[in-house]
């Protein structure tokens, strides 16, 4: 079995049951969510991917608040994709949001969706979960227009938080197979050498989480 393929099977077994309350329970320590769509700020007509989309709630939220761009969501599960397609319905938004199942890691998978380049890709509380998510990382960049920006919300490492929290926080995470990366900062500045780009990261909550984006270096006329 690839490892994609070992990923979907192990997504779909957590998230089986999940699936059903997991909005309910995530809002109260997925911190950082709702900053990450207020600067999502698409141009008009733009298109924007959510890679690692779940139940499709960051979509249905930026779809709202965004009415002149159309998004777009991948993920692994299956069971995920069920339960999002179920609330996108539900939502009215069918006609601005497509799904595609997929790995994040791979640039081809959102081929389907006959989307060459996207102005924003985003990343919400997902790196945590792929297992080689510095590819997935990558694949972002590709998957991105010369003027395009990526954001990125997840966990951090807690710098700020008594060290008990952080021991009992990462226990629990482990048991849904979530590993907080503390590498995401300087993967994201060696990617952003790589890719021309400028990065901005924020320590959210005392270091709960962190927020990241990649954007293109803003150059004006000189002076």
């Amino acid at each position: 079995m690839s490892e994609a393929a070992e990923t979907a099977r192990l997504m779909d077994g957590v998230y089986r049951r999940q699936r059903h309350f997991y909005d309910l329970t995530r809002k109260y320590y997925l911190l950082g969510r709702d900053l990450l769509i207020d600067e999502l700020q698409p141009p008009a007509g733009g298109t924007v991917l959510e890679l690692g989309c779940g139940t499709g709630r960051n979509l249905i939220a930026a779809a709202r608040r965004y009415p002149q761009a159309r998004f777009y969501g991948l993920d692994i599960s299956r069971q995920m994709l069920d339960t999002a397609q179920t609330n996108i319905d539900k939502a009215g938004l069918t006609d601005r949001i497509v799904l595609v199942e997929g790995d994040a890691a791979n640039p081809a998978a959102t081929d389907p969706l006959g989307v060459p380049a996207f102005d924003r890709v985003f990343y919400s509380y997902t790196l945590s979960m792929i297992p080689i998510w510095r590819e997935a990382l990558a694949a972002g960049t590709n998957r991105l227009k010369d003027t395009g920006r990526i954001h990125v919300v997840d966990f951090g490492q807690q710098a700020r938080l008594p060290g008990w929290f952080r021991t009992l926080l990462f226990a629990w995470l482990k048991s849904f197979h979530v590993t907080p990366r503390a590498e995401l900062e300087a993967e994201l500045q060696s990617l952003a050498g790589k890719t021309g780009t400028e990065l901005k990261v924020r320590n959210l909550y005392r270091g709960y989480a962190q927020y990241a984006e990649l954007r293109k270096a803003v150059t004006g006329p000189c002076s």
